[in-house]
């Protein structure tokens, strides 16, 4: 019988079942076919199905890029909480105050500890959070007037390029190095390279008449401002205590280096001695030829020469004797601007007559910059804005304690 694969062997007639009822071969292949497309069929119509129930979901979500609140939006309110640690941060400031303490010699006096010290911050005492005795980070500026006014003390000047690099910069210290007259320039950028330094100030050139002392003082503390904290800030000026033609005010300068922690030292050239040894004008020619009297002379008094050169002298603008003479005396004796500067940060002022004392005054400075002491402290945050007065009291009797008498803290939005 066609189509019947095998008969069971002594059983004549009998048909295998399994042969019987067994497809051909291209029947089972067309059913398995079959089989897998339904599968994939019932597959892509249940992702298409999740796709129509998630896809009002998808189309809420934000587009890609910045989103822009609708103009009518109210802002968004900041917590409480937030604002109030914000208000924290922004009054949280730490306040440097270089100490020197001298004995009653005027030596200074370099053995004391720490727990020698005790620092008040408008009569509250406070914690002492950092302490140094003549920190080795040291960023300096030297801010030098370059004015053809000072030209018979400008060799001087420039000769103080060994002094500053060995007492005042150390082995350690960064340098930078501004000039002024009616111009600030920037001469030097910060480097710890010894060598460069000297030769910079060695190589000064004069400038013009100007003198534009507080906008090179605002400089110098610009670029202070932008060294590492734990770095101590130093500024020292070399020139006259007078200032032409500057944008900054003084007062503003002195905010500013108090806020940033810059300690002032200065060597203040005097004005007078410049005038005296300068050049002699030209003299002015004669206001009439000689033999005739152009100025009249007293009453009943004949006009000869010698009234005539003594009425002569009467046309002199006594004005500007009286400037000369004022800022003399100013320089000399009394409160200068660098001097008042020096002070209000806690540095040494000093000022000089002769070519010899700039050098001397330039290593007294450098002596005290590395023989100070730096007390630094956090003041506590519920402290009010404005002046603050630091007082320095040191547990050792007979001594003398020369710190920075304050510092202004600004609002934030100031």
């Amino acid at each position: 019988m066609a189509g019947i694969a095998s008969h069971a062997p002594g059983k004549a007639g009998h048909i295998d079942s399994s042969h019987a009822t067994r497809p051909p071969a291209s029947r089972i292949r067309y059913t398995e076919d079959s089989m897998r497309r339904a599968k994939f069929a019932i597959a892509a119509l249940f992702i298409a199905s999740l796709a129509l129930l998630a896809g009002p979901a998808w189309c809420q979500e934000a587009p890609p890029g910045p989103i822009h609140p609708r103009a009518d939006a109210p802002p968004e309110k900041i917590p409480a909480a937030e604002l109030e640690k914000r208000a924290i941060r922004s009054r949280v400031i730490e306040v440097i105050a270089p100490v020197s303490v001298l004995d009653p010699k005027g030596e200074m006096i370099l053995s004391l500890t720490k727990d020698n010290f005790h620092i008040y911050d408008n009569g509250v005492e406070q914690k002492i959070d950092h302490f140094d005795l003549g920190a080795d980070s040291l960023s300096i500026v030297f801010v030098v007037e370059t004015s053809s006014h000072i030209e018979p003390m400008f060799p001087a000047v420039k000769h103080t390029g060994i002094v500053f690099a060995q007492a005042v910069m150390g082995m350690t210290a960064e340098v930078a190095i501004v000039g002024y007259d009616d111009g600030v320039d920037l001469l030097q950028k910060f480097t710890t390279d010894s060598d460069h330094t000297q030769s910079t100030i060695n190589h000064l050139r004069m400038g013009t008449s100007g003198s534009r002392l507080y906008d090179a003082m605002q400089r110098g503390i610009s670029l202070l401002e932008q060294r590492p904290t734990p770095q101590r800030r130093i500024m020292v000026v070399v020139g006259e205590a007078q200032d032409t033609g500057s944008e900054s005010k003084f007062g503003e300068v002195l905010r500013a280096a108090q806020l940033a922690n810059v300690t002032i030292y200065s060597i203040g050239l005097s004005t007078a001695m410049a005038d005296l040894r300068a050049p002699p004008p030209p003299p002015k020619p004669p206001f009439a030829p000689r033999g005739t009297y152009p100025f009249p002379t007293p009453n009943g008094q004949p006009q000869t020469p010698d009234l005539e050169a003594a009425m002569q002298n009467s046309g002199i603008d006594f004005s500007a004797i009286a400037l000369w003479l004022i800022k003399t005396g100013r320089n000399a004796v009394g409160p200068n601007s660098l001097a008042i500067a020096s002070k209000a940060t806690g540095g040494l002022h000093v000022n000089v007559k002769k070519d010899g004392t700039i050098e001397k005054a330039m290593d007294a400075i450098g002596g005290e910059i590395h023989a100070q002491y730096t007390l630094g402290y956090q003041p506590s945050k519920d402290v009010p804005y404005g002046y603050h007065e630091i007082k320095v009291v040191v547990d050792r009797p007979g001594v003398s304690v020369r710190t920075r008498p304050g510092y202004f803290l600004a609002p934030p939005e100031s």
